[in-house]
């Protein structure tokens, strides 16, 4: 990783600040390498700089050409008009990096100049924690030398994977969209414990432990997840029965259902916006 390199976010939601505390916790670059921009909150903007150190700078001052890696980081919707707004601005040298649902490397590469090296980047929430699952897909003038970069920055919030861009609607549904699946799971068993007479966070704690240790078992282990569930599932025993209610209420259905969901309405946004008029 280049010590000297400066990324600059154009979005300061809770993905761009998720990943500004996972490059800032790990010192893979130092606050003052890393650049925040809104078009006009200020107040976000000072937040972010008084919590991480990172410089915040509203739009219309931001220098680009400064920075090495600008990472889009606003709503989908808007994606389009920052595009064009800073194509002007950046150089061939530098890499654009999306981590925006819908937003392909071939639509960055329409609204930007031609030969720019552009990288679609599907982190989720965890990167808060350093724990997210990340993948990145290279445009066709990116180099080894661009994924070498990209992830190495990457690394500082959780664990890379290069996949193809084909893939990369089905990774939202898995993995961008995969930590509410677990949380809305938790939610119900929270609300199951507090009915039958157990403290929630109690609960709570136990059922995250539960779900963590699980999953660290899975990744330690040979054994495919349809066998560690056998493993551990004695006939006629209680796991048996709770496995059979999840069956007969649609539990793996329901689990099918979430992940294409959220994997079609990220190619909806693609085509949304494929399809929208570009403004110039």
């Amino acid at each position: 990783m280049n010590k000297d390199m400066r990324v600059a976010f154009i979005g300061a939601g809770n993905m761009a600040e998720a990943m500004i505390s996972g490059i800032v916790k790990t010192k893979t670059l130092e606050p003052q390498q890393v650049l925040v921009t809104n078009h006009s909150n200020e107040d976000r903007l000072l937040e972010l700089h008084n919590r991480y150190g990172v410089q915040g700078i509203v739009r219309d001052k931001l220098p680009i050409a400064t920075a090495d890696v600008i990472i889009l980081a606003m709503k989908p919707k808007d994606a389009e008009q920052s595009l064009l707004s800073i194509k002007d601005q950046i150089k061939p040298n530098q890499v654009v990096m999306s981590v925006l649902a819908g937003i392909s490397t071939s639509f960055m590469e329409e609204h930007l100049n031609e030969g720019q090296q552009v990288i679609r980047v599907m982190p989720n929430t965890s990167s808060m924690l350093q724990e997210s699952a990340t993948a990145i897909s290279p445009g066709g003038h990116c180099t080894m030398n661009n994924v070498v970069m990209a992830k190495e920055l990457l690394r500082a919030i959780g664990e890379v994977y290069v996949i193809e861009e084909e893939q990369m609607d089905l990774f939202t549904g898995i993995a961008g969209s995969g930590p509410a699946y677990y949380y809305y799971l938790m939610e119900h068993i929270e609300k199951t414990a507090r009915e039958n007479g157990m403290d929630p966070a109690q609960a709570r704690e136990i059922g995250a432990q539960t779900i963590l240790g699980a999953a660290k078992m899975m990744l330690e282990r040979e054994e495919t997840p349809a066998q560690l569930r056998k493993n551990i599932t004695s006939k006629n025993g209680t796991t048996a029965s709770g496995l059979d209610a999840l069956a007969e209420n649609g539990g793996g259905r329901a689990i099918k259902a979430a992940v294409e969901g959220a994997m079609n309405r990220s190619k909806e946004i693609s085509e949304q916006l494929e399809k929208a008029p570009v403004e110039q």
